[in-house]
């Protein structure tokens, strides 16, 4: 999938400074809106209200946080198609609605590509591999050679067809060689009283959401998806630590600008926003969450962007799997 990258010449830089100044006095004057699609409650409404409550006093204007959920982020990304650019809305949305969605729908409202402009990459969840605590598996070779070995119990079970647990368990899959089948369930809960149960054999889902379990000595994890060992699982070994250096992956939060946005006003909430990821209450907060705080530039979340689409497409294109 083809994206438009941030590229600016100088004098389209040049021309934005020098309207800059008028732009940031005229937004401290209005309420900035933060769109949601996705109810409250969640680990990324909670990211997008406290972002919202800091960004308040790095912008000096009033923020709100609205929510508009549905189709897993889709609705809020159609609303925000049409929204004017004039710096009153952004929009925080996860991996899924501007990178896997494009590859699992034949139609979309929206465009990632020309309808959404990066602003910054906000923060990273990762996901654990487990089994039930008294598995006879302890780590990632042997569950391999478990699989080649039963392959007709050769299953992982996911919270759900279509997400980012589904496709890195495919991945897994094609990484290792061997041939899995994908068991979804309707949710972590499910999903995870199915692993306790034996219903399947192994479990994919984000680390947070298996650390009661683990902590209570009733799963075990058997590796994490990020390339170095994670805050919330410390003693959990990575894939590529266990020799898989091509099973990475990670989910993602990041806040965007309606196209035609004005490039000054892009970097003045880039800024902002990295004042904000830089606080150290911040980076606990998130931490507690299990998010790990991301930040950097509107052309790494460009980067980030293509990075996963060039990811995930192959897998995505491999399974056959639509959603529609």
């Amino acid at each position: 999938m083809k994206r438009r990258h941030l590229t600016r010449s100088l004098a389209t830089l040049a021309a934005a400074s020098v309207f800059a100044p008028a732009q940031v006095l005229a937004q401290t004057d209005k309420t900035l809106k933060i769109l949601l699609g996705f109810p409250p409650g969640g680990s990324i409404d909670t990211v997008a209200r406290l972002l919202a409550e800091r960004l308040k006093d790095e912008l000096k204007q009033n923020i709100i946080v609205e929510n508009k959920p549905g189709a897993a982020g889709r609705v809020a990304a159609e609303m925000f198609k049409n929204t004017p650019p004039d710096g009153g809305t952004l929009m925080i949305t996860p991996v899924v609605v501007p990178v896997l969605a494009p590859m699992v729908f034949s139609k979309l409202n929206y465009n990632p590509a020309t309808d959404l402009v990066p602003v910054s990459h906000l923060c990273n969840f990762n996901f654990a591999l487990t089994v039930k605590a008294d598995s006879p598996i302890k780590n990632v070779q042997e569950l391999v050679a478990w699989f080649k070995a039963n392959p007709q119990n050769a299953a992982f079970g996911t919270p759900g067809a279509g997400s980012l647990p589904h496709f890195f368990g495919l991945l897994i899959g094609r990484s290792a060689g061997v041939d899995v089948i994908h068991v979804p369930y309707a949710g972590g809960a499910p999903l995870q009283i199915a692993v306790l149960g034996g219903q399947v054999p192994v479990g994919i889902d984000v680390e947070l959401e298996w650390l009661q379990n683990i902590k209570a000595g009733k799963v075990r994890a058997l590796a994490t998806s990020t390339p170095k060992r994670t805050r919330a699982l410390p003693d959990v070994p990575t894939f590529v630590e266990q020799g898989y250096p091509n099973i990475m992956g990670s989910g993602w939060f990041a806040l965007f600008a309606p196209a035609k946005t004005a490039a000054a006003e892009i970097e003045r909430v880039n800024r902002a926003v990295s004042r904000v990821l830089a606080q150290p209450d911040v980076v606990e907060k998130l931490g507690a969450l299990g998010l790990e705080v991301a930040g950097g530039t509107p052309g790494d979340l460009q980067k980030l962007l293509d990075t996963d689409t060039a990811r995930w497409g192959p897998v995505v294109k491999a399974s056959g799997f639509r959603a529609d």
